[in-house]
């Protein structure tokens, strides 16, 4: 649960500190209340609250004073907000110069009150240092890399390209970078990109997330390199994703090669499950309190350990979306779950696909070239069929053939193959 702010009161007139204490409690904070300088100061000392309506005329230190003690002391990290019945135009210029937020005229109204109070928290946390905590994928030293990542780029307010693998994270990664109190837009296949300074505006101080960019329309992806340029001045941090390899749109004329130029520079790589496997033991504890809801055996009593290695060691081709299916459907199994169970379950993805090993490369200038052509084509079925997963309508996309061209070449390679994703993929 989130804990409320806390604002300090600091004023010596009791009747003020009460009012202003009844009003941000009901407004769901927390207060503390100081009725002089050197309360304030003794506070500041102890803690720090998130942030502080100061008084100007005070009997023993006025709050100007306080202020600009705290500023050159290095105290001043959160906002102040000045309050003061008979003070000048001088006074607040002096207080904003030092670094107050703003400065408030009693009787204070109760809407300026609270939205000057909100505006300056909003800015307060998006000045915050950003901590990504990317625990929902796993806890690998490759994942604490992209944490890493993603916080530099966001200290320097540059737009960041989430790449990866189908099934990496991506739209997990992209809320990581969510920020209590400002707007979080996400963009479905470009939509709302027709009015960009509009979407600006709304998104102001907020992220904007574009999923899936290599699905956008060419006109969708030239709308959001036209607003770009246009970030820094609304205080917007743009986050892209894509599962797709942009360069190769890019060079096929599928891609906006200036927009990928733009977004270039905040790249940062989702790593697949199967270079971090330190992460599938937990993930799979999760994956089966999830399915199960808690209430069932814990899984790692009903793995027998060679589920278990097969789990481990398997391939992953769709990452922790197909690590959190199979193990969804695990969980639907009564008794003991074995090896054969995951094998079952895993289908071809069950052994890791191999590249194409050096000496087989060279044995293929041994033989005929109809031999040759054939030992190839039953690598690269094979090899694709894995990838995924033996969906029938992906692997005859990527080949590049009709269906039923597909199924005769399979067969004419005497190369073993499923249906049952046919109709889910059509």
């Amino acid at each position: 649960m989130v804990q409320a702010k806390e604002i300090l009161v600091v004023d010596d007139e009791v009747g003020i500190r009460e009012l202003l204490s009844e009003i941000l409690q009901d407004e769901g904070y927390r207060v503390a209340l100081a009725e002089n300088a050197g309360e304030a100061r003794a506070y500041r000392a102890r803690q720090q609250p998130s942030l502080v309506l100061l008084d100007i005329w005070m009997p023993d230190t006025d709050g100007v004073t306080l202020l600009r003690e705290w500023g050159a002391s290095g105290a001043l990290t959160m906002p102040v907000v000045m309050m003061s019945g008979h003070g000048t135009i001088e006074t607040a210029v002096e207080a904003t110069r030092i670094g107050a937020f703003d400065f408030l005229e009693k009787p204070i109204g109760l809407t300026k009150l609270l939205s000057t109070i909100a505006r300056a928290l909003k800015v307060a946390a998006i000045k915050e240092p950003r901590h990504v905590v990317l625990s929902a994928l796993g806890t690998s030293a490759k994942l604490r890399e992209v944490e890493r990542a993603l916080e530099q780029l966001v200290a320097v307010k540059k737009p960041i390209l989430i790449l990866g693998e189908t099934g990496t994270g991506h739209e997990t990664a992209a809320e990581a970078l969510r920020l209590p109190d400002v707007p979080f837009i996400v963009l479905a296949n470009g939509a709302r990109l027709a009015n960009p300074v509009a979407l600006l505006e709304e998104a102001r101080d907020g992220v904007l997330v574009a999923s899936e960019i290599g699905q956008y329309s060419k006109a969708d992806q030239r709308l959001l390199s036209f607003l770009v340029p246009k970030l820094e001045r609304h205080n917007v941090t743009l986050v892209a994703t894509s599962s797709e390899a942009l360069g190769n749109l890019a060079a096929e004329g599928k891609f906006d090669a200036a927009l990928l130029s733009q977004l270039s520079a905040g790249a940062v790589m989702l790593p697949p499950l199967r270079t971090r496997r330190e992460d599938i033991p937990p993930l799979i504890e999760r994956y089966w309190r999830e399915a199960t809801a808690g209430g069932e055996a814990p899984i790692l009593g009903t793995l027998q350990p060679a589920a278990l290695a097969a789990l481990g060691s398997a391939h992953w081709p769709g990452n922790l979306e197909h690590l959190a299916n199979v193990i969804g459907n695990l969980a639907l199994l009564r008794g003991e779950i074995t090896g054969e169970h995951v094998k079952r379950l895993l289908g071809e993805a069950a052994t890791p696909t191999q590249a194409v090993a050096p000496e087989i490369t060279a044995r293929f200038f041994e033989v005929p070239l109809r031999e040759a052509r054939e030992a190839f084509e039953r690598i690269y079925f094979e090899q694709l069929l894995a990838r995924e997963q033996s969906n029938m309508s992906r692997v005859a996309e990527k080949a590049g053939l009709e269906r039923t061209h597909l199924y005769r070449k399979l067969k004419q390679l005497a190369i073993r193959f499923s249906r049952r994703n046919e109709e889910s993929a059509g």
